[in-house]
């Protein structure tokens, strides 16, 4: 895969990642509990029907220095037992207010290293969610593992609880690219786990970070073929994101080369060559999927989705109730999100049942250009005559609301990295790399980005 170094030059600009639309840099403080009860009873009648939930574990034996998550050290039994404790009231707070007769489509667990605390805790909690809500037969429940831990024991009790697809954070193969970011390699060979996963049914997520200190092109496209060998149903190659403003940790490893843009495409279009020879379909930004594949299928069929626990189908898709410290509900009308610091949020939830500290309400407007930027994110195409009737608005009431300026698109098309036909908005293979630039355009809020104290990593 080549690309054009002038374009690099030209469009890598710091910009959001869209996980959210606002994404959360716009979210605010003073956002009550009271405000969070109000949002979740107005979510009984909002769209989407089904419930997603999240459970966010920050806990990790040992910091790796490239991490963006929001992670605590792991520290004694007696503290973590206090955060789960808390966690199940949280969970009951926010149920209380739940309509029971939704189904859930979706458990996500992330962190941290859910997978380091003791799955008694982590089936305390999936017992719980299944005494008040049912689960539906298809859902999709998956949980975020560091393969440094990972056993077979684990498999079996993560299977048993009805985690059915796990995400294995390899990062990289390169036990030196490892050590520079301080992460232990794999407990036992990947592609044993892997394999042992698979005999249980279980769906295997391989993720990847490039444009990490110590990697090459070379060797990065080496962990991608040893990655391939394992025949997972998933790969990610996520984008590493410098962001010592926000994470402090990154800023060890400004001791050592971090690769520039033109290297880190390197990195991906080296992975992404491999990957699409490998016979995999390439997902939303950085995920990849086998043909036969959920995704793969829906990507197709334009109906894929994109929320903070990452890309899923339509029918997995439901209003996102998040629990634990840092935690962000994604409800139709509004976003959530918990107290950081895990001390806070637990005396946060042992006293009150929920520990809401930041939120924003969305506006009309808001909803629209979230409609428009998670169907560019996801499907990387947008039909803006759908978009408009949808909302039941004319073509220039709708530029006028995004306040979107039609020239702007100008310099993509001239670069031949999007189609627009009737205003049908399709962008091509040479402009998925800029995918976030695309979104940007129509994003009201960033019109006077040039004036805002707000810092985004770079969207090459």
């Amino acid at each position: 895969m080549l690309y054009n170094t002038k374009l690099i030059q030209k469009y890598d600009k710091p910009g959001p990642r869209y996980t959210s639309y606002p994404p959360a840099n716009f979210f605010q403080s003073g956002f009550s509990s009271d405000d969070y009860k109000s949002q979740i009873e107005q979510s009984n009648q909002a769209l989407p029907h089904n419930l997603s939930f999240y459970f966010h574990v920050p806990f990790c034996p040992q910091l790796c220095h490239f991490c963006g998550c929001n992670t605590d050290l792991m520290r004694n039994k007696t503290f973590v037992t206090r955060y789960f404790a808390a966690l199940r009231k949280e969970f009951l707070t926010v149920s209380e207010h739940l309509d029971k007769t939704r189904k859930v489509t979706q458990i996500h667990w992330g962190g941290g290293t859910p997978n380091a605390v003791s799955l008694k805790e982590i089936a305390s909690v999936m017992n719980l969610v299944r005494s008040h809500f049912h689960i539906d037969a298809g859902a999709d429940v998956a949980m975020e593992c560091n393969p440094a831990y990972l056993t077979y024991q684990q498999v079996d009790e993560l299977a048993d609880m009805g985690i059915n697809r796990i995400s294995i954070g390899v990062q990289d193969f390169n036990t030196d690219v490892l050590r520079i970011i301080n992460r232990k390699p794999s407990k036992l060979p990947v592609e044993v786990i892997a394999a042992y996963m698979k005999s249980k049914n279980m769906t295997v997520n391989l993720d990847f970070v490039y444009g990490l200190p110590g990697q090459t092109t070379e060797s990065f496209g080496d962990s991608i073929r040893q990655a391939l060998s394992v025949s997972p149903d998933r790969i990610v190659t996520f984008s590493y994101a410098h962001v010592p403003w926000v994470k402090e940790a990154q800023k060890i490893l400004e001791a050592y080369a971090i690769p520039a843009a033109e290297q880190k495409l390197d990195m991906f279009g080296r992975a992404f060559d491999l990957i699409i020879e490998a016979g995999y379909v390439p997902i939303g930004l950085d995920h990849f999927a086998r043909p036969e594949d959920e995704m793969a299928k829906a990507l197709n069929d334009r109906t894929l989705h994109r929320n903070f626990m990452g890309y899923c189908v339509k029918k997995h898709t439901g209003q996102v109730y998040a629990f634990g410290s840092t935690a962000i509900s994604q409800l139709d009308n509004a976003y959530i999100q918990n107290l950081k610091p895990t001390v806070a949020y637990m005396e946060s939830v042992e006293s009150s049942g929920l520990a809401a500290d930041k939120g924003y309400q969305l506006t009309f407007r808001d909803k629209v250009c979230r409609e428009i930027i998670n169907t560019l994110m996801c499907n990387h195409f947008v039909d803006l005559n759908a978009i408009s009737a949808a909302f039941n608005l004319s073509l220039n009431d709708l530029f006028d609301l995004i306040l979107f300026d039609e020239s702007e698109l100008q310099p993509l098309l001239d670069d031949h990295l999007v189609t627009l036909d009737n205003y049908k908005l399709t962008i091509l293979p040479e402009g998925k790399m800029f995918l976030r630039n695309v979104a940007m355009l129509f994003d009201p809020l960033l019109k006077n980005r040039d004036n805002s104290p707000m810092r985004f990593s770079k969207t090459v």
